[in-house]
């Protein structure tokens, strides 16, 4: 490989929520154990070198005041959608920014419904959208994921169908791949998905900030891509900041090509002021969506496949109980441990406390809507995933 994903970077004390924060206060890791983060969901992994370079060339002019997009900018982006998801039909003027995806899901859900209106979501679900929808007054109606024989995650279009009629919703935000459950839907799924939104008109929210992690074997479908209808009725959020790891510059860009609708968001996400563009965020952008930023997300996207699938395997071998659907994108995994807790007689609490004590931090389920789950970031030098999962089997699974 040309980049490095092997050399576990010291994030502490250099503002990482991961490394120096935790979900658990007050519990402490064995004596002589490091703390391994595998909650936040961001990357242990250096950026692509062009980010850097980016940035710093910026840096060295002294003045940071107003500033216009670049060109660049925009051109970045066509290219990155055309040579990445085959979009060939993309314009500057489809294209519009938003300081983060949550952000923009509710303004895009501000123009679709009014304040206390229904929006279907599908469980296990992003905690992000509980909060952010939930606190400007929105009623989320849940649709949950189904694992089918193979246990793989589907949607329940009956049961979405009939949600979509008893709540007479017209606004319905998807994860795609999905989070936490790591599904990179097919196309039939989304034109099936899209078919129904279109039969009760439903205005759709898709949330494609994971699209560039996906793992070897699957590969993204764009939402709008799927018909004509999808385009129309569809706001498509992405951002550089989970590919490349920028979560703390902020930023993200949404695709609406319809102009009724993109002229409403566009309008909704500017009241408040708040989306104005960062100027260096600007520039990260652009050199994260360089050539060098292709090889590196390939590069990237095979590691996070090999952590996938070990892990996968060393779960099925080693800890009996613990289920987990093997994930097509991201670098999450989600930890069914209800047979394990019944077997134990323990409750989630005690097994997250006991893997913190182990140094292993990882996430407790529950606000996704699961019980009894656990959330897992595998983006992590390898080493350091068969250290984690070392140190689970002998002092809290295995014990």
């Amino acid at each position: 490989m040309k980049y490095d994903f092997t050399t576990v970077l010291d994030r502490h004390g250099k503002d990482a929520a991961a490394a120096d924060g935790s979900p658990y206060p007050g519990v402490q890791t064995r004596d002589g154990l490091s703390r391994i983060p595998m909650w936040v969901a961001d990357m242990n992994f250096a950026t692509v070198p062009t980010v850097q370079e980016a940035i710093i060339s910026r840096v060295q002019h002294p003045t940071f005041g107003y500033f216009g997009v670049r060109d660049e900018y925009y051109d970045a982006i066509l290219r990155w959608q055309r040579v990445r998801n085959g979009v060939t039909d993309l314009s500057r003027s489809d294209v519009g920014y938003d300081n983060g995806v949550l952000g923009g899901v509710v303004s895009a859900v501000n123009v679709m419904c009014s304040r206390g209106d229904a929006v279907l979501v599908h469980t296990p679900l992003y905690c992000g959208y509980t909060g952010s929808l939930g606190r400007v007054g929105y009623k989320l109606v849940e649709s949950p994921l189904r694992r089918d024989a193979a246990g793989v995650w589907r949607m329940d279009f009956a049961d979405m169908e009939k949600k979509i009629a008893d709540n007479r919703i017209h606004a319905a935000v998807i994860c795609s791949p999905h989070n936490p459950c790591g599904r990179v839907w097919e196309r039939w799924e989304l034109e099936r998905a899209m078919e129904l939104f279109r039969k009760y008109d439903v205005y759709v929210v898709s949330d494609e900030i994971w699209s560039d992690l996906i793992l070897p074997g699957h590969k993204h479908v764009p939402t709008q891509s799927v018909s004509e209808d999808a385009r129309r009725r569809t706001v498509a959020l992405y951002a550089v900041t989970k590919t490349f790891n920028l979560a703390g510059l902020v930023g993200s860009y949404r695709i609406v090509y319809d102009r009724w609708l993109r002229e409403r968001v566009d309008r909704e996400a500017s009241v408040s002021h708040y989306d104005n563009m960062n100027v260096l965020s600007m520039h990260a952008l652009i050199g994260a969506y360089r050539p060098e930023g292709e090889q590196w997300t390939d590069e990237l996207c095979a590691v996070l496949g090999e952590n996938t699938a070990w892990a996968c395997d060393y779960i099925g071998a080693h800890f009996p109980g613990v289920s987990v659907a093997r994930p097509e994108g991201t670098y999450m995994l989600f930890l069914d441990c209800s047979q394990w807790l019944r077997s134990r007689g323990k409750t989630l609490d005690e097994l997250l406390r006991a893997g913190a004590e182990a140094g292993v931090i990882w996430q407790d389920g529950r606000p996704f809507g699961a019980a009894d789950s656990i959330r897992m970031n595998l983006a992590l030098p390898t080493k350091l995933v068969q250290e984690a999962f070392g140190r689970l089997d002998r002092y809290v699974f295995g014990a």
